[in-house]
């Protein structure tokens, strides 16, 4: 993504995991980090990538605001070995990676996202790993509630999570998120006229996140 970008090679449940790590004191910069970000792409069988564009942009919205970002393939997608699991191996990689790049032990702060599929594995993560108290933030861009059960958000992370949506996406309808967030009373944020992949909008995407990421929420 840029020239603090660091390859890693993590370890999975079926093997290799490939990564990357970025952040500014990779650079020697003296200020430590707020914590770990990591973050999740979307389906692996339709050309989805840890270097996915929106990804990339909400490393760099971490980024900027003072987190080390983790972004990672999936089992089956790059260097990461393994095959597509619907989703419960790829829970499994995520945290996989959460836990050797933010080890329990360390207590470092967390924060969660994804795009798309992404965003749907990343839910189940967030129901995992919140009870911990590590996690600090979420952000859902794309949520694919109209393809798979997404895992509901913790009651007390609905003022840490930003869920964004595309008003005009054709992938996954706006209202089938809106479906899924009915319920727990979770705002969602509509980027006015905004397809799946945000062509054109990114850096409005970036804003939305860095301004949430800002708040201290």
């Amino acid at each position: 993504m840029n020239a603090q970008t660091e390859r890693l090679t993590l370890s999975g449940a079926q093997g290799a995991i490939e990564a990357v790590r970025d952040g500014a004191q990779l650079a020697g910069s003296a200020t430590a980090p707020r914590g770990v970000a990591v973050i999740a792409h979307p389906h692996p069988l339709f050309g989805g990538t840890m270097d996915n564009k929106v990804v990339q942009t909400l490393a760099r919205a971490f980024v900027q605001c003072g987190w080390t970002t983790v972004r990672f393939n999936f089992r089956g997608v790059g260097g990461t070995e393994g095959s597509y699991d619907e989703g419960r191996g790829e829970l499994e990689d995520l945290l996989a990676v959460v836990e050797q790049v933010a080890p329990k032990s360390e207590g470092l702060p967390l924060a969660l996202a994804g795009f798309s599929f992404g965003a749907f594995v990343t839910c189940h993560a967030l129901a995992a790993l919140w009870p911990e108290g590590r996690v600090q933030q979420a952000v859902l861009v794309g949520t694919a509630a109209s393809r798979f059960n997404v895992a509901p958000v913790p009651l007390d992370a609905h003022t840490r999570t930003l869920v964004l949506h595309g008003e005009m996406d054709d992938t996954v309808p706006l209202s089938a998120v809106m479906d899924w967030a009915r319920p727990q009373i979770l705002p969602v944020t509509v980027i006015p006229a905004g397809g799946h992949f945000f062509h054109g909008q990114l850096p409005l995407l970036k804003s939305l996140v860095v301004r949430h990421l800002q708040s201290g929420a």
